[in-house]
């Protein structure tokens, strides 16, 4: 077997309605082409954002098509600037980190646990560092720990932050793929007056449609379509449209349901080997999402283990934040058989 791939975060291929987006795509074009294949407002395809709108009681104009949820980020990243810092995850997706030492924006480190963001360590990170931009969490299935924040401590979090007048940015790309267990509430259901949603259908339909979204209040949403029109002119259209026509056929969710049993065979396997193969190791069953956050022994340097494994690939936890003995593994890209054979050859050179 070729070299396995315990790093790519994406669906599989097996994972993409090619097919049906196909027939989506040409039923737009035929219907819609004029729009779609034209410049048009930063804000992304109207349909689409009424769509979205509805899903969450807001008017579309609270609703910022992006390309991709990151970057939702990125546009929120300019609009609040440079002079505040973000507070993030420890640790927390890699991407944010390094668009914020682009812009030299700092960004604070929050501890977590097994339950995600810690409430006390919310509450010394204020006490530290003042007024941030924004509190940027992924709060279910968080790249790149896979945990999940409970709903307890999600209140907790909401009250900490309503009491400090701190924004949250919620990040849920990962939240739909749920295998098991109870959805919690959501931030923003929580509090929306003070949370910005960020999401995507990069992880539920396809990543190359690149069609994100973030809901935002009024006095916002103006200044971020703005940046959108200075940043790419108009935004690709084509892709919003086409999920657009996927969700109104009645494809999405029978898609989502055929693509979660694919991830959660992916899990499993990825659990029943790292119970065959690792000893000393620690690990979290996650109920879903793409990412299982593996903890070697104390005193065990990742970068080594990695250096000596053959045919495998995965991602050090440092890129994250994270501590030298850790890794990323994702189990979304890789069959089952494939799984099986990364981590036993991870087991080897550890």
């Amino acid at each position: 077997m070729d070299s396995v791939s315990l790093a790519r975060g994406v669906p599989a291929p097996e994972c993409l309605a090619e097919a049906e987006l196909a027939e989506c795509a040409k039923s737009v074009l035929e219907r819609d082409g004029k729009t779609i294949l034209s410049y048009d407002s930063g804000a992304g395809y109207k349909p689409l954002r009424e769509l979205i709108g509805t899903w969450f009681d807001v008017p579309a104009s609270r609703v910022l098509l992006t390309n991709g949820s990151l970057q939702g980020f990125v546009l929120l990243m300019k609009h609040y600037g440079t002079d505040r810092p973000v507070f993030v995850e420890l640790p927390t997706y890699d991407r944010p980190l390094k668009l914020m030492r682009g812009e030299g924006i700092e960004a604070v480190a929050v501890d977590t646990d097994d339950d995600g963001l810690a409430p006390a360590a919310l509450e010394r990170a204020l006490a530290e560092n003042g007024d941030p931009a924004f509190v940027y969490t992924i709060p279910t299935f968080q790249n790149p720990s896979g945990r999940s924040i409970p709903a307890a401590r999600r209140r907790e979090l909401v009250e900490i932050a309503r009491s400090h007048g701190v924004v949250l940015l919620e990040d849920d790309p990962y939240g739909r793929i749920r295998f098991e267990g109870e959805t919690p509430p959501s931030l923003y259901e929580l509090a929306p007056e003070l949370t910005l949603y960020s999401s995507s259908f990069s992880k539920t339909v396809a990543p190359g449609l690149r069609v994100g979204w973030l809901i935002v209040p009024d006095d916002l949403s103006g200044p971020l379509v703005e940046l959108a029109n200075a940043t790419y002119i108009s935004p690709a259209l084509l892709g919003q449209a086409t999920i657009f026509e996927f969700i109104t056929r009645g494809l999405y969710e029978p898609n989502l349901e055929r693509v979660n049993g694919l991830l959660q065979a992916r899990r499993d396997a990825m659990l029943a080997s790292l119970e065959k193969h690792f000893g000393g190791a620690r690990w979290m069953r996650p109920e879903g999402g793409y990412f299982i956050w593996l903890e070697l022994p104390e005193g065990t340097n990742a970068a080594e283990v990695l250096a000596r494994a053959e045919g495998v690939t995965a991602v050090l936890g440092t890129y994250f934040g994270g501590a030298p003995n850790t890794l990323r593994l994702a189990y979304s890209f890789v069959s089952p058989d494939e799984i099986e054979v990364g981590i036993e050859r991870l087991a080897s050179a550890a």
